[in-house]
């Protein structure tokens, strides 16, 4: 055949059977049929050992080289590996950047346990949003405990997003303290935390012989030794896979270890005593899961402070249960859980009453803000104006004292051609004249260089509340009704306005006499 190969990195001939004794050669091979041999020429033979000597001399120069070289990074191995660890801290940290700016994330406030301020909740997240989820369909939640308190009893139907709330706040305290942004608005804060626990989910095994409750007691029991004041713990339904009764009690004794230790602790749960231990017990702090019941579905938005329900019955009697077994079912609960349900019934409605007092306060207030500056925009308008009128009043003066200086300019002429002429003038002599525009003169030149005189400032008196008190700007009396540093607030009429001092003055009336029992106080 027309061809080369190789065999054994030798140089060879593939040859048919039939003709191997044709070529002299050393035989190196054969194909699998038996049908082709490879051949090594005599001829040859030489040639490819000192090829393969080459070969051989070349593989010895690599390796000399390469230990060479070894031996040259090894010399060098401890500012390798600087600058390796130094490449893995940022590519680490420029992958934190794109991950943050992945999920629109931001940097959090972390607060030491032992420099936390007394005034700053240990947890508040801001529009927080499970980092697993999609940005544009989930519903962003406000997570926050208020400064003197270490618990939360979140509550609220299954599927309305309890156990979502708690892995964010797990999975978000757990971000922050690895160096990470949450995805969180701006102005959130956590406390560092020396420990996360949590138990979430169903830890069953058969494997184990653990059923659910088992398993979850499992858990909780190794958190409560190993958990301090300066830890988070999570508890997904605390108290659930047994007797009700038994598990809500279990779930209560917890709860007040944990609350005794001030360990911060956010827990879901569907037990209504829950509910009530929250409400009347200091430090601990009601949520639930927004629920739309019109719609039987829920709203994912977490609402602090208020207590949730079950809407078992309200959800039964929309999907067409009949009434008779509805009324008989509401029947059998207790007296004493339907007055639990009744009292956080009327808690939500007075705070809900109270969000929106709030509102229309907040609402008057900055509509009051919104007259008061526009108040001041106008008297800062008055004033521009005021300073704007007294420049034009100075340029048509200048141009008067101008005209007069060149009249009297055309009078000194003429009254020195006439000298030299030596020929009297008609009328009033020109040294009349000149002394008569030279008056002029210098009147219209004090009146227009000279400032405009200040009026006296009247004595300062010190202000009170109920204090008649003189407006100049707005030309108006009033009378104060509060006091702060830099400002006064001052009634007038039905008006009320906030005024600095200084644009305010006491008047010659005197303030309210103080009764004998103020006096007194």
């Amino acid at each position: 055949e027309g061809f080369v190969t190789q065999r054994d990195g030798r140089y060879v001939l593939p040859l048919k059977a039939d003709f191997k004794g044709r070529v002299k050669g050393i035989i190196h091979d054969q194909s699998a049929s038996g049908a082709t041999i490879f051949v090594e020429p005599i001829s040859v033979v030489e040639l490819n050992n000192a090829w393969k000597s080459l070969q051989l001399a070349e593989t010895q120069e690599i390796n000399r080289i390469l230990a060479n070289l070894t031996r040259q990074v090894a010399e060098q191995s401890r500012f390798i590996a600087a600058t390796v660890q130094a490449l893995a801290e940022l590519d680490l940290i420029f992958a934190k950047a794109r991950f943050a700016e992945a999920i629109a994330a931001t940097a959090p406030t972390l607060h030491p346990p032992d420099a936390l301020p007394a005034d700053t909740p240990r947890l508040d997240l801001r529009a927080a949003r499970h980092p697993l989820l999609p940005a544009e369909t989930v519903v962003p939640i406000d997570l926050w405990l208020a400064p003197e308190t270490s618990m939360l009893v979140i509550t609220g139907p299954n599927t309305g997003g309890k156990t979502v709330t708690l892995k964010t706040a797990g999975l978000l305290a757990l971000m922050a303290q690895s160096g990470l942004h949450i995805p969180a608005a701006e102005g959130s804060q956590l406390m560092v935390f020396d420990a996360i626990f949590a138990d979430i989910g169903d830890e069953q095994s058969l494997e184990q012989s653990l059923s659910t409750f088992s398993a979850h007691m499992n858990n909780i029991v190794s958190i409560l030794n190993r958990c301090t004041p300066q830890s988070l713990v999570i508890f997904d339904e605390l108290g659930a896979g047994t007797d009700p009764i038994e598990g809500a009690a279990l779930a209560h004794a917890i709860l007040n270890r944990l609350l005794a230790e001030k360990v911060t602790t956010l827990v879901a749960t569907h037990f209504a005593e829950l509910k009530a231990f929250a409400y009347t017990t200091p430090g601990v702090q009601n949520a639930s899961m927004a629920f739309d019941v019109e719609t039987l579905s829920p709203t994912f938005k977490l609402q602090i402070g208020i207590p949730g329900n079950s809407n078992a019955f309200a959800i039964a009697e929309r999907l067409g249960l009949s009434g008779d077994i509805l009324q008989q079912a509401q029947s059998l609960v207790d007296d004493e859980t339907r007055e639990t349900e009744s009292m956080l019934a009327q808690i939500k409605a007075d705070l809900d009453a109270a969000h929106m007092e709030r509102l229309r306060v907040e609402e008057e207030r900055a509509e009051a803000e919104y007259y008061r500056q526009k108040i001041e925009d106008r008297l800062a308008n008055v004033e521009n104006e005021g300073k704007e009128i007294l420049k034009r009043a100075r340029r048509e003066a200048q141009k008067e004292l101008d005209a007069v200086r060149a009249q009297l300019r055309e009078i000194r002429r003429e009254a020195r051609k006439a000298r030299s002429a030596e020929k009297p003038t008609g009328g009033k002599a020109p040294e009349h004249i000149l002394k008569s525009l030279q008056t002029r003169l210098e009147k219209m030149e004090a009146e227009v260089q000279s400032p405009p005189v200040a009026a006296p400032q009247r004595p300062v008196k010190p202000l009170k509340v109920g204090q008649k008190v003189e407006i100049p700007h707005l030309n108006a009396k009033g009378v104060i009704t509060a006091l702060n540093k830099d400002e006064v607030e001052v009634q007038l009429g039905t008006f009320r306005t906030t005024l600095k001092r200084n644009k305010l003055h006491a008047t010659a009336e005197p303030p309210p006499a103080e009764t004998p029992d103020a006096a007194t106080a």
